[in-house]
């Protein structure tokens, strides 16, 4: 399902009221590839012992140009937000703008906060956030060479010889 941001505190309430928990990550998830799938698996299972949904929240494409630069993304949000929903273990997407999910994460207040080992305590600004009220955050083992700017790179010199 996909839940407007500024419906999502409340929508997070209603879910923890009927006995649900929440795990969520955020991210571009511009060109999906097999290290978006193993993600988004290992991040669903983190919560599977304690009952919970596992909310996705996505880049706005105005977020994504903000950070990956003009030409990006390739695909809309629209069509982002409609694929990972397709994934079996993403239950809900939320779309937000800012840069960060700093914000997102004030509203949401998962129990468990997930980003890929590419990222760490120093350069994750959410994990105090997150730590602040009781949170956990879990980082999971980064898929090496499998990226979308890799697999653009691909494209390109394919294209360009």
């Amino acid at each position: 399902m996909l839940v407007e941001t500024t419906f999502i505190d409340t929508f997070c309430n209603d879910l923890r009221e009927i006995g649900k928990r929440i795990v969520f990550t955020n991210g571009c998830f511009d060109i999906l590839h097999i290290g978006h799938i193993r993600y988004l698996t290992a991040a669903k299972e983190l919560g599977k012992k304690i009952n919970a949904h596992l909310i996705v929240g996505l880049n706005s494409d105005s977020s994504v140009k903000m950070l990956k630069g003009e030409n990006r993304p390739i695909n809309n949000e629209d069509d982002r937000a409609e694929m990972l929903l397709a994934l079996k273990a993403v239950d809900h997407v939320v779309i937000f703008s800012d840069k960060t999910a700093e914000d997102l994460i004030r509203k949401i207040k998962p129990e468990i906060y997930v980003k890929g080992g590419d990222y760490n305590w120093n350069n994750l600004p959410e994990a105090k956030i997150v730590e602040s009220y009781g949170g956990r955050v879990e980082f999971i083992k980064f898929v090496d060479d499998h990226s979308t700017t890799k697999l653009i790179e691909k494209i390109n010199r394919n294209i360009n010889g």
